[in-house]
């Protein structure tokens, strides 16, 4: 089974989860992707987008950033150049804010006021290819690249109309912002626990992506937000999380086999699409499958 089939190019792809603790528990920020949306349409999901060739600038970045480079390569580089790594960082730093309104960058003076008026201006005029690396350069703010961690390395199953290669960066709320939606390639946002979200994904009202999906059961045992950020203190990649997506005819949906399912690499898994529906899984049980029912990633037995 390969990573990436010759005629499956991957595009290069980051994602933020932005954590906050919020009426005694611990809360992420999800985005309800545009309905004309050409992948996931109308699905919730982190922010994100695709890493754009500005955001690599080595030379550039390493000028405006609130950490060394080397500092930098240790803490989210391990395993990458230090240009694909700053890629990666840089988007998920650009594409949060265009999408959510969250910006994680510092300047000298008042950076509440500014980051206001950032937010201002995010919707007063069309963000256009480029935008951050002007704002660096006029506006004289730094990139805020120590406040990330490297959370996961997710690879698109084979099959989907469109594939990524993506890095899941996570990081707690900047003090004094919030998310707003950018009401173009995103409708909505909310700020839910992982657990409300799990429910409301089963019952149709929070509709997520798959990876989107993990995450959220996976941060279910971490009862805080300061529990998460001890645990995200020595947290590197691992290893790439490569689906496998197994249609089950027409009108039947489709089955994701995560890494860690026993049958994972078989060409042969049995599967009794009829039995689905029984097999659902509760919120918190552990899974290594998903079902797409009509339009609906449900975790099954």
């Amino acid at each position: 089974m390969g990573i990436d089939p010759p005629c499956s190019p991957l595009a290069r792809a980051a994602t933020l989860i932005l954590v906050r603790q919020h009426a005694g528990e611990a809360q992420t920020y999800l985005l309800r992707r545009s309905p004309s949306s050409g992948f996931m349409p109308g699905v919730f999901v982190f922010p994100g987008g695709l890493v754009d060739p500005a955001d690599t600038d080595e030379a550039f970045w390493e000028k405006h950033l609130d950490m060394t480079l080397p500092a930098f390569a240790r803490r989210l580089g391990p395993g990458l150049e230090v240009s694909d790594a700053l890629g990666y960082a840089v988007a998920a730093v650009r594409e949060t804010f265009e999408e959510a309104g969250v910006l994680f960058a510092s300047k000298e003076g008042d950076v509440a006021a500014d980051v206001k008026h950032a937010g201002e201006r995010r919707f007063e005029q069309r963000l256009r290819s480029g935008w951050l690396r002007r704002w660096v350069e006029t506006d004289g703010w730094r990139l805020m690249l120590s406040a990330l961690s490297p959370w996961a390395h997710w690879i698109t199953p084979a099959g989907m109309p469109r594939r990524f290669d993506t890095r899941f960066f996570m990081a707690a709320l900047p003090e004094g912002q919030d998310g707003r939606p950018d009401l173009r390639e995103t409708t909505e946002g909310r700020w839910i626990s992982p657990r409300e979200a799990l429910v409301q994904n089963l019952d149709g009202r929070t509709p997520l992506s798959p990876p989107t999906l993990v995450t959220l059961h996976a941060l279910l045992t971490y009862p805080s937000v300061s529990a998460l950020c001890e645990r995200l203190r020595d947290r590197g990649w691992g290893e790439a999380i490569f689906p496998v997506l197994v249609p089950l005819g027409k009108g039947r949906g489709a089955i994701i086999l995560e890494p860690w399912d026993p049958m994972y690499g078989r060409n042969d898994v049995p599967l009794d699409a009829a039995g689905l529906l029984q097999r659902v899984l509760p919120v918190g049980a552990p899974f290594s499958r998903l079902w797409n029912d009509g339009g609906i990633w449900k975790p099954v037995g």
